[in-house]
């Protein structure tokens, strides 16, 4: 919640703006002031989350409780949270950092910092980097997962050190320079609350659904497999839909601080088709091909053919709800932009309340029917209902949105993810992937049925005439440029 969305959220659109009207001296010192205020924030949240760790763990654990689940030794939970909880200073200040750097349409260099936060964690599962560090702790807590703990911390530390020089090369300045009662500084501080809250619904919801896969009544596994295939799901929102609303959200920033409404409807508008036109086929593909998916990239080792189907069955209810996390993801950013952050906020704590109410109904009367799918289904419905109470509240404010003609090419999205879901099962069929096969016989299967559903999906769009096919493939050609629609309705480079 601190790293992912709500800093930049409320820094970003004031960050702009101080660019636009007092570049130079002005903006940086409000830079530093944002910088030194929220690291002093930080390093007392990090503080109290390492002084109070065994109730931060109780949090996880009274619904178990409260269900008769047998009372667990959680000190290794505790323990580890210890070394893990500091790590929220550093992807706190990373996040700033990151913010600023988007503020200048800098998009390469704070996208590749979670690469070496994810070596970090390699690193450290390798025997020669955990051993010694497994030395280190007391003998009742010398595992592997120490050395992993240690990773995350100093894989945020690297997170920052990473965007430190490209942010001095712009003009910035770390000579500690503190203000709480700066006018930017408590807009800032006005407009992360609410922010805080909305761009964690998405985390919010999936630490719900912790709570409830922890229940006496779920499979053994079910929390492991909502994990699992909530990585997978990931894969597709975080490395293109959070893409392109990252992309998007300086822009729209800067339209808004321009006084551009119209063009900035037209960027949502892009950004919606741009991302569906990826999402909906995703999110058939991971239905329809769940179990090999999963049983590729997971069962080795302990993992089981019955973690497997507990894994796609997850999977499944999750891939729902995909394009819906996908276009809450462009309607928010939008919100930012215009410097509200209350309204998502509000309909976010509604979502909220929903997907709570969903997984209690869903684990008292449909657990036979959903098993450990319940929450990942109660967590997809609650988030197409958050995008349809945003879209509704953002054109009822500010007037009409072009949904009739987005809604015309998600239809016509949906008929090409259509054709090529029977391309998809029948590839599926055919390849009988079984899991005695060797590793590699598997991933080619798998790729080669993956390929053909691509290839028939831009296909279908081809005949179809979809415009968002050349606009994709535009911006692969440009990876490197900032998408920005213009009066005609089409893309150029910024």
């Amino acid at each position: 919640m601190t790293g992912e969305g709500s800093l930049g959220a409320s820094l970003i659109p004031v960050f702009t703006k101080y660019l636009r009207d007092s570049p130079g001296k002005a903006a940086w010192a409000f830079a530093r002031k944002i910088f030194w205020d929220m690291a002093v924030v930080l390093a007392v949240v990090a503080a109290l989350g390492v002084i109070f760790s065994r109730q931060v763990i109780g949090i996880y654990t009274f619904v178990f409780k409260i269900f008769g689940g047998r009372e667990g030794s959680w000190d290794l939970a505790v323990y580890l949270n210890h070394i893990i909880f500091p790590a929220i200073f550093f992807i706190g200040l990373a996040a700033v950092a990151t913010a600023l750097l988007h503020s200048f349409r800098v998009f390469g260099l704070p996208a590749a910092t979670p690469i070496f936060f994810n070596l970090t964690m390699i690193a450290c599962s390798f025997a020669i980097v955990y051993r010694p560090i497994m030395r280190w702790a007391p003998p009742q807590y010398r595992t592997p997962a120490v050395a992993l703990a240690v990773g995350i911390l100093i894989g945020g530390a690297v997170q920052l050190a990473m965007q430190v020089p490209a942010l001095l090369r712009r003009g910035m300045s770390f000579v500690p320079e503190m203000s709480f009662s700066d006018p930017g500084v408590q807009k800032v501080a006005r407009l992360i609350g609410p922010a805080f809250f909305g761009t964690g619904v998405y985390q919010i919801n999936l630490f719900v659904d912790t709570i409830f896969a922890i229940s006496p009544k779920m499979p053994i596994g079910s929390l492991t497999s909502l994990y699992f295939a909530d990585r997978v799901m990931q894969l597709v929102l975080g490395s293109y839909a959070i893409a392109v609303s990252t992309a998007i959200f300086p822009t729209m920033s800067h339209q808004i601080a321009a006084g551009q409404w119209e063009e900035m409807k037209r960027t949502f508008g892009f950004s919606l088709r741009i991302v569906s036109f990826i999402t909906i086929p995703a999110a058939a593909g991971l239905i329809l091909l769940r179990k090999p998916i999963v049983q590729v990239l997971f069962q080795h080792g302990q993992f089981s053919g019955a973690s497997t189907l507990l894994t796609a069955h997850a999977l499944f209810f999750y891939s729902l709800g995909l394009p819906a996390y996908a276009a809450t993801k462009q309607i928010t950013t939008m919100y930012y932009s215009t410097q509200d952050t209350m309204t998502p906020a509000r309909v976010g704590a509604y979502a909220l309340g929903l997907n709570i109410v969903f997984n209690a109904i869903f684990l008292l009367l449909f657990f036979r029917v959903l098993s450990n799918g319940s929450p990942a289904l109660a967590s997809s419905l609650a988030a197409y209902f958050n995008f349809g109470a945003l879209l509704y509240l953002f054109r009822k404010k500010y007037g009409r949105l072009g949904v009739r003609a987005i809604a015309g090419s998600l239809g016509r999205i949906a008929i090409c993810a259509s054709a090529m879901g029977g391309v998809c099962y029948a590839g599926f069929r055919v390849a009988h992937l079984a899991a005695d096969r060797p590793l590699l016989s598997q991933i080619g299967m798998v790729t080669a049925v993956v390929i053909a559903s691509v290839a028939s999906y831009f296909a279908a769009a081809r005949l179809l005439r979809c415009e968002e096919l050349s606009e994709f493939f535009l911006l692969l050609r440009r990876g490197e440029a900032q998408p920005e629609i213009v009066a005609e309705g089409g893309v150029k480079s910024n």
